[in-house]
């Protein structure tokens, strides 16, 4: 995850994004790669995530694509964020936290794969 939070970062560096949003960025990238890996692929090396960052004058454009299951982000719960920390429950904030994040969050499945596109303006 090192290598692919540096890569984020060079992107959002060249898109003109600055430490905060290049750091937003890192984190959606983050988890959406940790909840594949957790969840798509059942915590297994049983396949591929392929990463690409566009980056254009003020906005990075990232796609983030596995050939897991089927990811269909409208059965996740939202989470309850009305409770102390100790009652907060481990997992289950990482598709909210790249809501927060970024200024786009849209999931496709298509080919036998799901697609993510993440989008930080500046």
């Amino acid at each position: 995850m090192e290598q692919v939070c540096d890569f984020v970062g060079q992107a959002a560096q060249e898109a003109g994004l600055g430490d905060l949003a290049a750091g937003r960025c890192q984190l959606a990238v983050d988890e959406a790669c940790t909840n594949i890996i957790e969840h798509g692929y059942e915590g297994e090396d049983r396949g591929t995530i392929e990463l690409t960052c566009d980056p254009h004058d003020g906005e990075l454009v990232i796609t983030i694509q596995d050939h897991a299951k089927f990811f269909d982000p409208n059965q996740v719960p939202l989470p309850n964020l009305n409770v102390t920390l100790d009652e907060l429950k481990v997992g289950g904030l990482g598709l909210h936290f790249m809501r927060q994040v970024m200024d786009a969050v849209e999931f496709t499945y298509q080919d036998g794969g799901n697609r993510l596109v993440l989008v930080k303006h500046r």
